[in-house]
């Protein structure tokens, strides 16, 4: 296990969460990690792309993941586990990439349970970036276009798929304090602000972040 710094963070959607790691990234110097992880599981494991990203935070179980893939039929259906990735398959190839990643470099790992899978790691920092509703509805409304009412629709979908997602993988509670190391209100700080709080943060807990 390397002693590389990875900064784990979750973000409610709308939150701004995933601005905030390019911002972070351009600071620190940390690449960040997001849709290219299944790529990257892609690659490790032989298993196709798409694969990865229809049940990308999505908890399933193998029924229902032969569902989303089509792959159900009468014959299938007599040994329901033969001859189909279940999502738990995919969410562990997944951890492997997350887990080579923290070996091998500084960096920061948004969304996917990357918290879990590297609390054993001692300098992985969880962070959970939060925003209050409004702040949340009109970024939404900004960058899909669409009016307040298909917003909250949208936040409340992707917000119940991740902690549906979370909790079925990390059996902890998505939104809970407890569960990370730093909470970040980006409706009351700001990106950039909330930005200078996490550097802060990890300066108090690690010293000087330059090289």
């Amino acid at each position: 296990m390397a002693d590389h710094l990875v900064i784990s963070l979750n973000r409610e959607y709308g939150s701004g969460g995933r601005e905030l790691a390019d911002i972070l990234s351009n600071r620190l110097g940390m690449p960040v990690h997001d849709d290219d992880i299944a790529g990257m599981a892609a690659e490790h494991s032989g298993i196709r792309k798409d694969y990865f990203e229809k049940v990308d935070e999505k908890p399933t179980d193998s029924f229902l993941y032969m569902l989303a893939m089509n792959t159900f039929s009468v014959a299938s259906s007599l040994s329901p586990f033969d001859n189909t990735l279940s999502s738990d398959k995919l969410f562990n190839q997944q951890s492997e990439v997350i887990r080579h990643l923290a070996d091998t470099e500084d960096c920061i790992i948004v969304g996917r349970c990357g918290g879990y899978i590297l609390r054993d790691y001692p300098k992985c920092v969880r962070i959970f970036v939060c925003a209050s509703e409004d702040y949340r509805i009109n970024r939404v409304m900004g960058y899909e276009q669409v009016d307040e009412k298909e917003a909250l629709k949208s936040i409340r979908q992707m917000d119940r798929r991740r902690d549906n997602y979370f909790g079925y993988y990390a059996g902890e509670d998505w939104k809970a304090a407890g569960t990370y190391d730093l909470c970040v209100d980006s409706s009351i700080l700001g990106l950039e602000k909330a930005a200078d709080l996490i550097c802060h943060y990890l300066e108090l807990r690690f010293g000087s972040l330059k090289g």
